[in-house]
């Protein structure tokens, strides 16, 4: 264990942000933290590196912090450099302090050993050299210079003054200064920010092989599938941890939460039953010890609670456009975009309906396109024109800073004077602004609440053809998913630019991708695109290999993988499932009415009732022992582990449970009392 948190609890005056957290990093995993925003992600972070305490607490419960020997904790802050006038360079290579610093002390003693061959320095050197190494000390040297090229600096960028850098490269310099320093547990806080998709599947890659601990914070799903191999989810101020990447959390919380609910209602099932047994018979004197019994047996119970409900709460906007758009939506012919000389030409033809994902490095002029399309720029050659009837919603990245002293209710109304209160209300309450957010002022929103109510504005006009720049900036995972879901749903046409590859690959039919100085397009989604880089790389590889310059594979290659049936094969011999192969004794016939039959002896029908009583007593206890069993083999972990064998022993469960039911109605009105 590396470290480990105990029964934790951070406070902010009286506001309560984690309790009861059990946080524990191992070795070399490779960690994330996902929830909700403000949840108490960053806290978290904050706490393991130090810059916040644990919160005293009147309790029995031990509450502490553990390391293992002194780990040495990095953590990407935000804050600016203590002297900006320093190069690049200069900050960046402060990395390598402690490495510079053994070096140095290694070539000393091996003068030393030169001259005199002393036991203490050979000694020494051995230990330095072994801890040299251990920290990259004979490639460091390579490995910054990758470093600074993947995260898009040029050789030149090495002496310009960390002043002259714009905030988002500032953060990336830091950034690079933290990786390269190689901490025994790093930490990092949405660290895809201002990067571009190569430089984050670079990132990955680097993240995956670093052999020591790492903690993300990230909304970035296909990150997170790719680099981590354990999430811990906040969600009602507490952790739960997960073994897998960010999907398997995904789907091990869903059977979680139906197991816990399945189990919950099984058991009020078997508590309702019992009570009504206890109640029909508890004043019959003959069936004192079996009522007394019963009551027993629902005291004993463990009792399960119901699930949490999932803290799902986000935005939502059914809607249709006010008209439909002709099929033809957008045509450029070789337009040309950019300021004061062309960053790209592009040519697109956009048909009714078409979700066309816009990719790229930064600055490559994605989001210009947005601009010259929306007229915000003039095009600096070619030509652009929209179909008819094309009614557009255009949300940029800016609306994330609009500012105004007005309250929301006040804003909205303002741009759609003829809704009345109700519709405004509700329409607002649809983005979550409801109660008092609706009289927050603008300027005291977050950016993701002026995204959402930029969103909310756009949908209310019912545009028929959305632009979007960057429309998941600032928006936690559900409300990710929330987004997704109604733009899947959207009838209407989508061009939007994300850096989002997770989001680009749940909405995207199609791509236009600004590469190696080109704009092209391709007519199918993310994955697709995806697997055709792979596989132009590896041909590239092999190519270069025999000798032979890359060439990459034309632009409508077919792709496409199919996906093969991996269902697990079902378990043989003494699985659970292996009970239902019998079938269940079926309830028996109930008895006729005695009276109506010919022949008639009281005394011998009496005996005949007897018996059958016994017998109905008999095939009670041995179905509750039936769903006893059943009940307890619920319970094995191994069971747990196998969603198929639990389904299935949950089917046996049920249908031992009502087959008891039948054969204790059968046995009151068999006239047991």
């Amino acid at each position: 264990m590396l470290y480990q948190i105990c029964n934790g609890a951070v406070r902010f005056a009286a506001e309560t942000v984690l309790e009861h957290i059990n946080f524990e990093i191992r070795n070399k995993e490779k960690i994330a933290v996902v929830g909700r925003n403000g949840c108490g992600k960053t806290t978290l972070l904050k706490l393991i590196a130090g810059e916040v305490e644990l919160s005293k607490r009147d309790s029995d419960e031990d509450i502490y912090i553990a390391r293992a020997g002194k780990p040495v904790i990095g953590y990407l802050k935000q804050n600016a450099f203590e002297d900006d006038s320093l190069t690049m360079e200069q900050e960046v290579r402060k990395a390598f302090s402690e490495l510079l610093a053994m070096k140095a002390e290694m070539e000393r003693l091996v003068v030393l050993m030169e001259k005199e061959n002393e036991e203490a320095a050979v000694s020494r050197y051995v230990r330095l050299e072994e801890r040299f190494a251990y920290l990259g000390g004979y490639s460091f040297e390579k490995e910054y210079e990758i470093v600074i090229k993947k995260l898009g600096f040029s050789p030149e960028d090495k002496q310009k003054k960390l002043s002259e850098f714009s905030g988002g490269q500032q953060t990336k310099i830091a950034f690079a200064r933290m990786l390269l320093s190689k901490p025994d547990i790093l930490l990092l806080d949405e660290p895809t920010n201002h990067l571009d998709m190569a430089t984050i599947s670079w990132l990955e890659g680097y993240l995956k092989d670093y052999d020591r601990a790492v903690v993300i914070v990230s909304h970035d799903r296909m990150f997170l599938d790719r680099v981590v191999d354990v999430v811990y989810e906040i969600e009602y101020k507490t952790a739960v941890r997960y073994p897998g990447n960010y999907s398997a959390f995904v789907e091990r919380k869903r059977l979680n939460w139906e197991k816990q609910q399945k189990d919950y209602e099984l058991q009020q099932k078997e508590i309702e039953r019992l009570q009504t047994l206890v109640e029909r018979f508890k004043n019959k004197p003959t069936k004192v010890a079996m009522t007394r019994s019963k009551l027993k047996q629902i005291e004993h119970m463990v009792k399960i609670d119901a699930p949490a409900r999932y803290d799902l709460k986000s935005f939502h906007a059914d809607f249709q456009p006010a008209r439909e758009s002709v099929t033809d939506v957008l045509r450029a012919a070789q337009l040309r975009i950019g300021y004061d000389r062309p960053l790209a030409e592009v040519t697109l033809e956009q048909k009714k309906g078409q979700k066309i994902g816009i990719i790229g490095d930064n600055g490559s002029g994605k989001s210009t396109l947005l601009r010259t399309l929306t007229g915000q720029l003039e095009p600096l050659g070619g030509s652009f024109a929209f179909g008819d009837r094309v009614d557009i919603g255009y949300f940029e990245q800016q609306m994330a800073q609009y500012t105004s002293d007005k309250t929301v209710l006040e804003d909205f109304w303002e741009e759609f004077p003829d809704l009345k209160r109700l519709e405004v209300r509700s329409w607002l309450g649809a983005f979550l602004f409801g109660q008092e957010e609706v009289f927050k002022k603008i300027d005291m929103l977050s950016g993701g609440e002026k995204v959402r109510l930029a969103l909310a504005k756009i949908f209310r006009r019912l545009p028929n053809y959305l632009i979007l720049d960057e429309p998941t900036n600032h928006m936690d995972i559900v409300g990710k998913e929330s987004l997704e879901a109604m733009l899947k749903a959207y009838p209407g046409s989508v061009l939007f630019v994300s850096h989002d590859r997770y989001f680009v690959k749940e909405i995207a039919d199609s791509l236009l991708v600004f590469e190696n100085g080109t704009v092209n397009f391709y007519p199918f989604g993310y994955e697709q695109y995806w697997e055709k880089l792979q596989a132009d790389e590896k041909e590239r590889q092999d190519q270069q290999a025999d000798g032979k310059p890359g060439k990459l594979q034309p632009v409508g290659k077919n792709i496409g993988v199919s996906a093969k049936d991996r269902s697990p094969e079902k378990a043989k011999n003494s699985s659970p499932e292996k009970a239902g192969d019998a079938p269940a004794a079926a309830a028996p016939e109930p008895l006729k009415n005695a009276a109506d039959r010919k022949g008639y002896n009281p005394g011998k029908e009496e005996a005949k009732r007897k018996r059958r009583l016994e017998r109905l007593e008999m095939l009670i206890a041995q179905k509750e022992e039936e769903l006893a069993a059943y009940q307890a083999q619920l319970k094995e972990p191994s069971i747990q582990s196998d969603y198929e064998k639990l389904m299935e022993l949950e089917a046996l469960c049920t249908a031992a449970d009502e087959q008891l039911e039948a054969l204790m109605m059968e046995w009151e009105e068999s006239g047991c009392y």
